[in-house]
């Protein structure tokens, strides 16, 4: 097939216009165009500059060496150093209006290559290769990466970097020459680099430009990089990290890349994230999460640890209960010699002298109180002083001959050894059988490495086996919630919400940190997959303290949970946490299907989030106050995406204790409400009242 095709696949607000000929490059990406398209197409041709190649060489969606692509490949491999470098010519295009599958091949290489293209109604396109090896001998494969145009405007990049209890943290650079590189090499999505970017004209912000949005769904090792070509064309690449000699394929096997999930929109990062939640709402999110309100937790961890009596735990889901929670959870310390974080990892059995009744006496209190009841696992991990490394050695995830470095005293399981493999989901599913278990906190809280598996490298294996146990635990228990964990936000990513219900961000529940960690997160991620508890006074990963408005109100913008110990808290704070979990369950069906804006402030000491109905009927708006105003006075809060020829009722919620006293008098329409058009709202705004630092007011906007 050497005959050119136009292919137009459109979504709402975007389109993607493909010429198929020997290869496939996208020639447009951004907003829908009509007419002859076909023949408009014929202004884009390039001229060809002295000093290069005598033709014109095209940015494909898999850029080819052999073909003259002096940039990163698609793929890197060979056949015992023969067939490096591939030339695919395409056999087979199928298209329909949102979606497109290419199929191409290197008879000579002896190489397949089938890509696979779609653009949804909102907005969010995907992609993905798969290579199959179509000669006798083996095919060893170094890369094999997912590859999107970017146009030249697009000279700006939002990236992500962070930490343990600090993730999900952005920064902006210039995009002129040159290009930018992630890598994670640490066997989990992680905490440093979670596998996403955002690209765009440059000075784009939360309410205009052109952004182009980039989400990798992969939760193992991955290289995001965004490169300016010599003759200034730009692309973006994601990849997994293979390890050496990892992927070799047989003859007849393939391999195929995770999903590139991408999203354009010329009207900022709002509309972006608007695409983004969209998706993740109608295309991977269990209808479980769509039709159920997500329930109000409480996990024991920061209230006892590993400190297990069953007496005090029943009196503990007894107050919860009487506090509003609707899911009660018994995190680490309740399986055999768990009584510290140095022992018992695998040693999946209930400590018959911690609960000499079983967990069944708790259970049915639990339920009798009206709440579910979830119970925490660590099933990848495994501890060298436990009955199961003694018994099996061999199960850890390592090279042989070297002494693996622990990582929060554990080590990890080979999940790609069969009778591992097998005896965790056995464990599991004892439990899930056994009990009325409504939810799994499913942890993993260190990195990988040296993953080997009989001497090979497996890195990638080893993800892949974690979702077949997390996929056959789910077509066991289809009805069980599982939450990821990973010390928190270590393993966050599209491919494990397939098959999961919930993400921990952050094992820090310090308010002021968190207001920029859900920030983050919310640009891809919808808020009612993003756990968000009410944390104690006293912060235990900071040491500091905030007042219970604030955290109540940084709490309530996501799916809300508490972390205390009730049968200890005063009762003054627990009759904070009570007005919290009323008020999120007051708000949550709005805030779990409405849409988010991030509201841009002239004063970075702001912060300002807001959730509006999708009938427009209603909406919240938290403003933040991070750190002392820059100025006395703080200028206009505008609200977006209201009915602009409505009017609307603005009242106060919820403000700190010490409201009226920090001031003279604070704005009229704090202590009254007033009523204005979504017009004034979002152009004209409010006056901001004075807050002090590290402090925040809930606003409600009702339409009349």
């Amino acid at each position: 097939m050497t005959q050119k095709e136009i292919i137009v696949l459109t979504g709402t607000n975007s389109q993607v216009i493909i010429d198929a000929g020997e290869c496939a490059e996208i020639l447009h990406w951004g907003k829908p165009v009509s007419g002859d398209i076909a023949s408009f197409c014929s202004s884009l041709l390039r001229p060809v500059p002295y000093g290069r190649l005598d033709n014109d060489v095209a940015m494909t969606l898999a850029p080819e060496l052999g073909r003259g692509v002096f940039s990163s490949p698609c793929l890197e491999g060979h056949r015992n150093g023969a067939d490096w470098a591939p030339v695919f010519t395409m056999t087979e295009i199928k298209s329909n209006s949102h979606s497109v599958t290419l199929t191409s091949e290197d008879a000579l290489a002896g190489l397949r290559m089938i890509t696979e293209l779609s653009l949804d109604k909102q907005d969010v396109m995907k992609t993905r290769h798969s290579l199959i090896n179509i000669k006798s001998t083996p095919y060893q494969i170094n890369r094999l990466a997912n590859t999107l145009p970017l146009p030249a405007r697009a000279a700006e990049l939002m990236t992500y970097y962070g930490r343990w209890v600090h993730e999900f943290q952005t920064v902006r650079q210039p995009l002129q020459q040159g290009g930018y590189q992630q890598e994670n090499r640490r066997g989990r999505t992680s905490h440093e680099h979670y596998p996403a970017l955002v690209a765009g004209t440059r000075h784009f912000d939360e309410m205009q430009g052109d952004v182009y949005g980039f989400h990798f769904a992969w939760s193992g090792n991955h290289r995001l990089r965004v490169d300016v070509k010599a003759d200034g064309r730009r692309y973006m690449q994601a990849e997994v990290i293979y390890l050496p000699g990892e992927i070799t394929l047989q003859q007849g096997e393939e391999l195929t890349t995770p999903w590139l999930y991408a999203s354009y929109s010329d009207q900022g990062l709002n509309s972006m994230s608007h695409q983004f939640h969209s998706h993740v709402r109608e295309s991977i999110l269990d209808k479980q999460i769509i039709n159920t309100a997500r329930p109000i937790h409480l996990n024991t961890w920061e209230g006892i640890y590993f400190e297990h009596d069953p007496d005090y735990i029943m009196e503990m889901a007894t107050q919860s209960a009487q506090m509003g929670v609707e899911r009660f959870i018994i995190d680490d310390g309740w399986f055999k010699g768990r009584n510290g974080d140095k022992a018992a990892l695998g040693d999946w059995f209930l400590d018959a002298h911690k609960y000499p009744n079983g967990l069944t006496p708790i259970i049915d209190h639990v339920r009798e109180l009206g709440m579910e009841f979830g119970l925490w696992f660590e099933p990848e991990m495994i501890n060298k002083e436990s009955d199961l490394y003694r018994q099996h050695p061999d199960w850890l995830l390592a090279v042989e001959g070297y002494e693996q470095p622990t990582g929060r005293n554990q080590y990890v399981i080979d999940l790609q050894n069969d009778d591992a493999f097998n005896y965790l989901y056995e464990r599991l599913d004892h439990f899930l059988t056994q009990y009325a278990i409504d939810y799994i906190k499913w942890d993993m809280n260190r990195e990988v490495v040296q993953p080997a598996h009989n001497g090979q490298a497996a890195g990638h294996q080893q993800v892949v086996r974690y979702y077949q146990l997390v996929d056959k635990i789910r077509a066991a228990h289809p009805k069980v919630d599982i939450e990821s964990c990973a010390a928190g936000g270590g393993r966050i990513d599209f491919e494990v919400l397939k098959r999961t219900h919930r993400f921990w961000p952050s094992d820090n529940n310090d308010a002021l940190e968190r207001q920029s960690i859900q920030r983050g997160m919310s640009y891809f991620f919808p808020p009612e997959v993003m756990g968000s508890h009410i944390g104690s006074s006293h912060c235990h990963s900071t040491r500091r303290r905030h007042s219970i408005e604030f955290r109540g109100l940084t709490a309530i913008f996501g799916h809300m949970g508490i972390e205390l110990d009730p049968v200890k808290e005063l009762q003054e704070e627990k009759q904070g946490f009570e007005r919290y979990i009323k008020l999120h369950k007051a708000l949550r069906p709005l805030l779990h299907t409405g849409r988010t804006w991030r509201v841009p402030s002239d004063d970075e000491a702001h912060q300002i989030h807001v959730v509006v109905a999708n009938n427009q009927s209603e909406a919240v708006v938290m403003l933040a106050q991070l750190a002392m105003p820059t100025n006395s006075l703080s200028g206009h809060l505008c609200i977006p995406g209201l009915d602009r020829t409505a009017i609307y009722r603005v009242s106060i919620l919820d403000k700190p204790s010490n409201y009226n006293e920090i001031v003279n008098y604070q704005p009229f329409w704090t202590e009254d409400s007033c009523e204005l058009s979504g017009e004034w709202c979002e152009d004209v705004g409010l006056t901001m009242p004075i807050l002090d630092a590290e402090s925040a007011i809930l606003i409600k906007l009702e339409k009349l």
